[in-house]
């Protein structure tokens, strides 16, 4: 009856095998099967069904690559590498909270070069890198009237503070080259043309399709880049790109409905915050900057995704049933009936959460702002209450609320 209802009349996707006999749908479900090899045209032989996976978000499906895949994955980032000059491509990742020499914020005869530099823009000197800036003066957040410029200037000074948690990591980034009222796309593989300066690692995918080399920001001479090609949102992996397959947090994603009031989002945070406190764990709670709360918990890289999603998953549900009429667990919003999700499928490979202390795409600018548990109870807090003019106050008064994921990371425990 599932499939049924997802009929479709032509194959979901590109170059299908050719089966005659096949009835298609909307690839929506996913099923566990167990089969005996992969055929040579791409087929699973002697497949067995074993049942449906409830809850699972079709897009973090991947085929399993043999070993010699994985070889020659190896080799051809071997020979991606060589491409770079040593300073960018043989860089390695430091784990979090190493010191960075590079960490160091953009200097007052710096920005002030950059506030003097014409609309059109021009060679910027920044921490000893040269960063060719163009369109200054095009306004990327019109609610605000914040420009292109702005945006470099923010990123240039929070630098110190948002590097460690970028330092080390592949970035998925969302550009907006029109500002946040035009189009936008998402990009994993770095340009071509990106100077030689700018970090970067290879990361072997399942499929060549999915084998990119990454951004990796690690001065704030590549955080000023970025934002000159309006890559707004910066969103790290989980994990660290020498180790990709070992989450070094998991997630808690509270992702509302278009029914959900901010005080039933609070709620739900308030209720992983006793389940947390209840299991021993430290999670760091965070707004998004635009209507969520998010939660990072530290842990040791010694799981797999697939372990940290099963523990956010049992730990949400948990959750979930004290308050039902608050939850959907449906993965398409638009079945929802306008509820929140618990989103636990964030704990995938490749599925990133925006960073804290970045920017958001949103008319005011507003920026995800890690908060103290306490804050929950505040009745002024707001998810987009910190925007790129007012979290150097909050900085400044509160420090950073959200250091301590960088520290050493925990075990977590075993739930009955």
């Amino acid at each position: 009856m599932r499939l049924t209802a997802l009929r479709r009349p032509e194959p979901a996707f590109a170059d299908p095998p050719r089966m005659p006999e096949a009835h298609w749908v909307e690839p929506r479900l996913v099923i566990r099967v167990e089969f005996a090899e992969w055929t040579t045209d791409g087929l699973v032989r002697q497949a067995a069904y074993k049942g449906l996976e409830l809850d699972h978000d079709p897009t973090t499906v991947t085929r399993e690559r043999p070993v010699r895949d994985a070889r020659a994955a190896a080799e051809r980032d071997a020979r991606r590498g060589a491409e770079h000059d040593a300073p960018a491509s043989s860089r390695r990742p430091r784990p979090p909270g190493t010191p960075h020499p590079d960490f160091a914020p953009a200097t007052p005869e710096e920005l002030a070069a950059l506030e003097a530099m014409p609309a059109r823009g021009g060679r910027w000197e920044v921490s000893g890198s040269t960063v060719s800036l163009t369109h200054l003066d095009r306004v990327l957040f019109p609610a605000a009237g914040l420009t292109k410029r702005a945006l470099i200037g923010y990123y240039a000074t929070i630098a110190p503070i948002l590097l460690p948690y970028l330092a080390g990591r592949a970035l998925n980034l969302s550009r907006w080259p029109e500002g946040v009222d035009g189009p936008h796309f998402w990009q994993k593989e770095i340009p071509h043309w990106a100077p030689s300066w700018v970090g970067r690692r290879f990361i072997a995918g399942h499929t060549a399709e999915d084998s990119h080399t990454y951004v990796v920001a690690d001065s704030v001479a590549t955080l000023a880049w970025l934002a000159n090609q309006a890559a707004i949102e910066i969103h790290p992996w989980t994990s660290l790109a020498d180790a990709p397959g070992r989450p070094t947090y998991a997630l808690i994603d509270i992702d509302p409905g278009e029914l959900t009031a901010w005080e039933d989002t609070l709620l739900l945070a308030r209720l992983y915050r006793d389940a947390l406190r209840h299991l021993g764990v430290t999670g760091y709670p965070k707004t998004t900057g635009r209507r969520g709360i998010q939660v990072w918990i530290p842990v040791r890289p010694v799981y797999t995704f697939d372990q940290t999603r099963d523990w956010v998953e049992r730990v949400s549900r948990a959750v979930a049933a004290s308050v039902p009429e608050l939850v959907s667990w449906e993965w398409e919003k638009s079945a929802r009936g306008g509820l929140a999700r618990l989103d636990y499928t964030q704990n995938a490979v490749n599925k990133t959460l925006v960073g804290p202390y970045v920017v958001r795409a949103r008319p005011n600018a507003s920026v995800s702002a890690p908060i103290s548990w306490d804050e929950l109870d505040d009745p002024e807090l707001r998810p987009d209450r910190w925007t790129i003019e007012t979290i150097g106050e909050r900085l400044a008064a509160r420090g950073d609320l959200f250091r301590g994921v960088l520290g050493e990371g925990q075990e977590l425990p075993r739930l009955s």
